[in-house]
């Protein structure tokens, strides 16, 4: 499939490839680029660089990079109270990779207050496509043998971008979360990117850098494998 013009913000030309991140909007925060496609290639060129899509069913493919950024470290997760009950009574089963399809329609689900969701039709397609290659992966909370909650995000090196996350049952996908930082740790990943700002992962242990940190972060740990067995789990 041949690939779609990209317009960078604040300069009159199309380019192939993204302008540097440093070039991102203050207003609204980190808008850089529109137009393009979601190919595989595209995507995974954006992550490297720090750039995520995010954007409405009806407009065109917006292209992100906010400054500050959010990010967890495995290692500086906290675990609230009541999480650690729930992990202790272990009334959920966690696996990795076993249902993207699942999780990605839980995150695409209704919201709490009957907002619309961003990961609509052509987005899932994206990051199914990405799955089948290798590059996006999901961890997934089951109970009772039905999909409970979860999350799914692109791994690149040894980072972990979140997408998006959602619950069925009340701390499952704060469950999904705490395992799969666990494994992270356990894998090599120097980090988990957040994207923006939530004050629900913040309470969880997720800080906010400056841009410059990020890149400089992914220029360093982008390039290294993670430890051998990442994403594959004993049966």
């Amino acid at each position: 499939m041949k690939s779609q013009p990209l317009y960078w913000f604040g300069r009159r030309r199309y380019a192939a490839d993204f302008p540097p991140t440093a070039l991102a909007l203050e207003e609204p925060d980190g808008l850089l680029a529109a137009g393009g496609d979601l190919g595989a290639e595209r995507l995974l060129s954006a992550y490297r660089r720090g750039i995520f899509p995010w954007y409405g069913e009806h407009q065109p493919i917006l292209w992100w990079s906010p400054d500050p950024r959010c990010v967890l470290f495995p290692e500086r997760l906290h675990v609230p109270r009541r999480l650690r009950r729930t992990l202790r009574r272990g009334g959920f089963t966690v696996s990795c990779d076993r249902d993207f399809q699942g999780v990605l329609s839980g995150c695409a689900g209704p919201r709490r207050g009957g907002g619309g969701t961003w990961l609509h039709a052509d987005m899932q397609r994206a990051y199914l496509r990405l799955h089948q290659l290798g590059h996006a992966h999901s961890v997934e909370c089951w109970r009772a043998g039905a999909l409970a909650g979860g999350l799914y995000g692109v791994a690149l090196g040894r980072v972990f971008y979140g997408e998006s996350m959602f619950s069925r049952i009340t701390d499952a996908s704060k469950v999904a979360l705490a395992h799969l930082c666990r494994w992270l740790g356990e894998w090599g990943y120097a980090f988990m990117d957040c994207q923006v700002h939530n004050s629900h992962l913040q309470t969880l242990g997720a800080e906010m850098i400056p841009r410059t940190t990020f890149i400089a972060l992914l220029d360093r740990h982008c390039e290294q494998p993670p430890a051998a067995g990442a994403w594959r789990l004993p049966a």
